[in-house]
């Protein structure tokens, strides 16, 4: 696949190293205005480094937009006349609707919104995929493609700011909620580096054990309380302290801040 990642920032950058590690691409792409961050990509013979959008949308068919949102109008203008029949438009985007996308370069394009998360460079991204109508027909391609990076699942474009929320900014949550219990583990007396291993192999761990059972948390919490043991006492406290209701709470903050941005 040759594949163009139109704004190598963050998210741009764990994309591309979840291609290159799973081998998927034939030529990546690369655009940033100032190339000489992402220097590193240097080391694969396949990537190509520029600042010349219009030169990697030439050279590939497949393409990632990852710029921030009030860059995207522009550059899609900038470019539209370098599309062909071929070309798959992939939008990292938020807030930046199909019907957006549409107006600006037509509604017979292949347009694909897609909301991976930063796990995408190690493999381990969810990644939340809306197609257009003509889109649809190259929807298999992006599973492909985000399936090589964790997994990928279509969903209604209405869903998509909540997936956000859920599995873009959700990645920030859990990553708090280990930080919490490697303080939790250093105040019982654990070295920080090894309170820190404890806390996230625990955490990849309960994870996986949900995953491969595919039974529901409360079985998987069943299992490991006892009565008048010492982890259901912690969890009640947790509940208490109002754990649960936090970060759902929280969650339901930052659907709301989301959806403050125009589609």
């Amino acid at each position: 696949m040759k594949v163009a990642i139109i704004g190598a920032g963050s998210l741009g950058q764990s994309i591309a190293k979840g291609l290159l590690k799973n081998k998927v691409v034939s030529s990546l792409y690369l655009t940033k205005r100032n190339t000489h961050s992402i220097k590193g990509f240097d080391d694969h013979n396949e990537v190509i480094l520029t600042s010349n959008n219009e030169e990697a949308i030439k050279n590939s068919d497949i393409l990632i937009f990852a710029v921030q949102p009030r860059h995207l109008e522009n550059i899609l203008n900038t470019v539209k006349p370098l599309l062909k029949e071929n070309h798959v438009l992939i939008s990292v985007i938020t807030g930046f609707s199909l019907d957006k996308i549409e107006a600006i370069v037509g509604a017979d394009k292949y347009i694909i919104r897609s909301m991976p998360n930063t796990a995408a460079s190690v493999g381990q991204s969810m990644t939340c995929l809306s197609p257009n109508t003509k889109g649809k027909e190259k929807v298999e391609l992006a599973k492909t493609i985000f399936n090589s990076l964790g997994l990928s699942m279509v969903i209604p474009e209405e869903q998509l700011q909540a997936a956000t929320v859920i599995c873009a900014s959700g990645i920030a949550f859990w990553m708090r909620l280990i930080r919490a219990t490697t303080q939790g583990a250093i105040q019982l007396g654990f070295e920080a580096d090894v309170a820190h291993e404890l806390a996230m192999q625990t955490c990849f761990g309960a994870a996986t054990l949900l995953k491969e059972s595919g039974r529901h948390p409360e079985a998987e919490i069943d299992r490991v309380t006892t009565p008048g043991g010492c982890t259901i006492e912690g969890l009640n406290e947790m509940e208490h302290q109002g754990l649960s209701s936090s970060l759902i709470t929280g969650i339901n903050k930052s659907f709301e801040k989301i959806n403050q941005i125009k589609n």
